[in-house]
C-alpha cells in the first residue's frame, strides 16, 4: 500500500512543480530612458525582474557606445501571472510614459527613445491593443503613436556596459538627478495626474 501511494503522489508532484516553475512569464515595452523604465516596473508588486537592453531593429548585438541603430531602448520583464497580470503591467506602462511624443521622452530625443509595446502572442496583442485604445478614448484629441509590435529578439546590455543594469540601484543620486532634470515626472503629472508613476 505504501508502494502503490508513492506510485500515485509521484506524478502529481511532478505536476505540481512544474506547475510552480511555470509561472514566470515575460513582457517587452520601450518607454524611453531604460534606466527609468526599470526603475518603474520594479516597484510594481508581483514583478520579480526587470532587464535593460535593446529590441526592435535588425541589428545583432547591438550596443549602448556603439551601434543600437534602428533598436529600441527597452526593457524585459519577468512577473508572476498569479500576482500581476499582463493588464495590469500594460496599465502601469501608460501611466508611466508620454504615447504623444513621436520624437522620443522627455529631454531623451530620437528613434531609440521612442515608445512601443512587444508582444509575443494574439492574446498580448489583443490586450495591448485594448489597452491603447482607452488611452485613445481617454484624450480624444490626441494621437497616440505609441506602437503595437511582433516581440523580436531582447538583447540584454552587458560586458562593460552592464552598468547600465540596476543603474536606479546602484547611482540613486545621478539617477534621481538625472530624472528631475529630465522632467519625466512632471510631464507624467500633467498627462495622468494622481495616477502617474502608479
Amino acid at each position: 500500500m505504501q508502494g502503490l501511494r508513492i506510485v500515485v503522489l509521484l506524478p502529481l508532484m511532478l505536476l505540481l512543480a512544474g506547475a510552480g516553475g511555470a509561472r514566470a512569464a515575460t513582457a517587452i515595452f520601450a518607454g524611453g530612458c531604460f534606466w527609468c523604465m526599470e526603475a518603474d516596473f520594479e516597484k510594481l508588486p508581483g514583478v520579480t525582474g526587470v532587464i535593460s537592453g535593446f529590441t526592435g531593429g535588425t541589428l545583432k548585438d547591438p550596443t549602448y557606445n556603439g551601434n543600437h541603430e534602428g533598436h529600441y531602448e527597452a526593457v524585459e520583464i519577468t512577473y508572476d501571472p498569479q500576482k500581476v497580470s499582463y493588464r495590469q503591467l500594460l496599465d502601469h506602462y501608460w501611466v508611466n510614459i508620454d504615447p504623444f511624443d513621436a520624437g522620443g521622452q522627455f529631454c531623451d530625443r530620437g528613434e531609440s527613445y521612442r515608445t512601443a509595446i512587444f508582444v509575443a502572442n494574439d492574446r498580448e496583442r489583443a490586450l495591448a491593443e485594448e489597452s491603447k485604445r482607452r488611452v485613445a478614448a481617454r484624450f480624444p484629441n490626441r494621437a497616440v503613436v505609441t506602437p503595437v509590435l511582433a516581440a523580436s529578439t531582447f538583447y540584454p546590455i552587458r560586458g562593460e556596459e552592464s552598468y547600465h543594469q540596476d543603474y536606479a540601484k546602484n547611482n540613486p543620486v545621478r539617477y534621481n538627478y538625472y530624472r528631475w532634470g529630465c522632467g519625466r515626472d512632471r510631464r507624467l503629472k500633467e498627462l495622468w495626474g494622481e495616477q502617474a508613476g502608479h
